[in-house]
């Protein structure tokens, strides 16, 4: 343990410092739940939902042509087209929209109309109103698929809560937004999540790509499935099609109590104050959305216990939701006794003087806080390996947590590589543009794979 820090902070972070006994518990829990979500019996209680996507071909690497796409992920909105010229020729042209948080929580009308405005002003200034080009449609949320173009929502997410939307089709709403506008020829041809876009996007490449993982704001993954195994898909056994993306929904892995073992007091509380509490608990341990508040709940505890930052605190820190998850990677950037970033952390939240031991704390709970979902995300993508009893997988990887926290990937590859059988191999690949690229894909491999007339 770093000498520099005290008893007191070493006891409050002791429930993140998750042991390998455990993260084996976790594993073996979390097998049962997805396989309760594949089976159509169990699939109505079960937590892990494992949606069947309707996405049965991956890219080849051969797709050709000009498509839409819209990503809308919790925290940003974009419009994209994507030209794919050649396997490694690929042009994107996109545009965020700032997105107002007045929508996170308005009516779902007022949230499609903006995204249709947006995809229209989009289309304008690209000379594309009278295209009538085939959409891919990124819809972050948990969806239950009735086909490859209709996605029923479940529930909201990621500080969603858009009244009118839940057990509506996401893409009738959307053309029905397109159509209220009247000056658009849009065909939306494939409903998905990120998951199943990062998949893809890595799959154009690495043709062993068979897993798609979030671990951004939110934390979700999709594999490639048996079909015969997909028993919610109405034509498991005489399916032509040997595979079936599964997309997971596991951020809602634990919401039944079978994770209490690992969760702490911290957890419980930030739970409490989410807009939907007793739900997402895996997601809840894992995501960026999330870990800011968990290491600022610990902080303020130490404050209040008078072992860190004595007559040096701020108001801010007292605010919730204050420490952003970016500061926990800024916070571990810096190396062994360098307090760089920390320092630049501490400032912007209004701390000035504090101590080389108070910043010891601070990275030491950061820290407790990021291996811990490192190794929860481990146990999820051991467990997605050994369901598919392979030997030999890409992973494609996309979220702000994976590409910016800097030691993640290390983590990530340290703790699968202690949980999984011998011999396993495995890479974790950074998707290109899971949301954009991906959802493109999805709609040229949907158009190919229809029968020609």
């Amino acid at each position: 343990m770093p000498s520099l820090v005290n008893m007191e902070v070493e006891l409050a972070v002791k429930g993140f410092l998750i042991d390998q006994e455990k993260m084996a518990e976790v594993v073996e829990r979390m097998t049962k739940e997805l396989k309760m979500g594949l089976a159509k019996d169990t699939h109505p209680r079960a937590v892990i939902k494992c949606f069947v996507t309707y996405v049965q071909d991956l890219p080849t690497g051969k797709e050709r042509g000009k498509y839409l796409a819209l990503d809308l992920g919790g925290t940003n909105f974009r419009v994209l087209l994507v030209n794919l010229v050649g396997q490694s020729d690929i042009q994107i042209t996109s545009k965020s929209y700032d997105f107002p948080s007045t929508l996170m929580t308005g009516t779902g009308k007022a949230l499609f109309d903006f995204l249709a405005e947006c995809l229209a002003e989009f289309c304008k200034e690209n000379g594309l109103e009278n295209d009538n080009l085939p959409l891919g449609f990124t819809f972050s949320f948990p969806l239950q698929q009735q086909g490859l173009s209709k996605g029923i929502l479940v529930a909201w997410t990621k500080g969603f809560n858009c009244e009118g939307v839940v057990g509506k089709n996401v893409v009738q709403l959307l053309q029905d937004a397109i159509e209220r506008r009247g000056d658009l020829k849009i065909n939306t041809v494939a409903v998905l999540n990120d998951t199943v876009g990062t998949l893809m996007s890595c799959a154009f490449n690495h043709p062993n790509c068979r897993i798609g993982l979030i671990v951004g704001t939110g934390s979700n993954a999709c594999y490639v499935e048996k079909t015969v195994n997909a028993e919610c898909f109405e034509g498991y056994q005489t399916s032509p099609k040997p595979s079936m993306v599964i997309n997971c929904e596991w951020g809602a892995f634990g919401d039944n109590g079978v994770l209490e073992f690992v969760r702490t007091a911290y957890d419980k509380v930030v739970d409490k104050v989410t807009p939907n509490p007793g739900k997402q608990t895996f997601e809840k341990c894992i995501s960026g959305m999330y870990m800011g508040e968990l290491v600022r709940l610990v902080v303020v505890e130490m404050i209040g216990k008078g072992v860190m930052f004595v007559g040096d605190s701020s108001q801010k820190i007292q605010q919730r939701w204050s420490f952003k998850s970016s500061y926990i990677s800024d916070i571990e950037s810096d190396g062994p006794g360098e307090y760089r970033s920390c320092n630049k952390v501490l400032h912007e939240l209004g701390i000035i003087g504090s101590q080389e031991a108070d910043k010891e704390a601070l990275r030491f709970i950061c820290e407790a806080v990021s291996s811990r979902s490192a190794k929860m995300c481990a146990c999820g993508l051991v467990t997605i390996i050994n369901k598919m009893n392979i030997n030999e997988v890409v992973i494609g990887i996309d979220g702000s947590v994976y590409r910016y926290h800097p030691k993640y990937h290390d983590m990530l590859h340290f703790h699968m590589r202690k949980l999984l059988k011998p011999g396993v191999k495995f890479e974790l690949v950074v998707s290109e543009d899971g949301s954009g690229r991906g959802a493109a894909l999805v709609a040229a491999t949907a158009g190919q794979s229809k029968p020609k007339m």
